[in-house]
């Protein structure tokens, strides 16, 4: 196994805190949201980073399998929503995900067919197999 890439970040103070990488080009503070007891703020959340990357993964994914068969489309969507929900087997959390698929120019039988392509080749979607809860609606 060869290594493509990989990166670093380095978190203080968990859901109040800030996470950055070694070399500094990324830095975002972290804060609790409101909905679980937080202020209103600007600041970023765990979940909201995760949406960011599954949904720039999976659309990755998604351009690089048309490319591949050569299907060409205007382009497409990739909306993530990442849910922190209750845990009835420990009383704990989860997370679920339900990531929301648009490609304009291209039939419905082969959106299906693409978004399962995608889905099966995106490292996110590989990653959280079995895992947690991924719903996924081609639009």
């Amino acid at each position: 196994m060869r290594t493509l890439y990989e990166t670093t970040i380095v978190n203080t103070g968990g859901r109040q805190g800030e996470v950055h990488s070694l070399d500094n080009i990324f830095y975002l503070d972290i804060a609790k949201p409101q909905a679980l007891g937080g202020e209103a703020t600007t600041a970023s959340n765990p979940e909201q980073l995760f949406a960011a990357g599954y949904s720039s993964c999976f659309n990755s994914a998604l351009e690089l399998v048309l490319e591949h068969d050569k299907v060409k489309v205007e382009k497409s969507e990739v909306t993530a929503t990442i849910s922190l929900i209750t845990d009835n087997e420990n009383g704990g959390v989860k997370l679920a995900a339900k990531l929301e698929v648009e490609i304009f120019g291209l039939d419905d039988e082969l959106k299906e067919k693409y978004v399962k392509k995608a889905h099966d080749y995106c490292p996110y979607s590989k990653a959280v197999k079995n895992s947690i809860d991924v719903e996924i609606i081609v639009l």
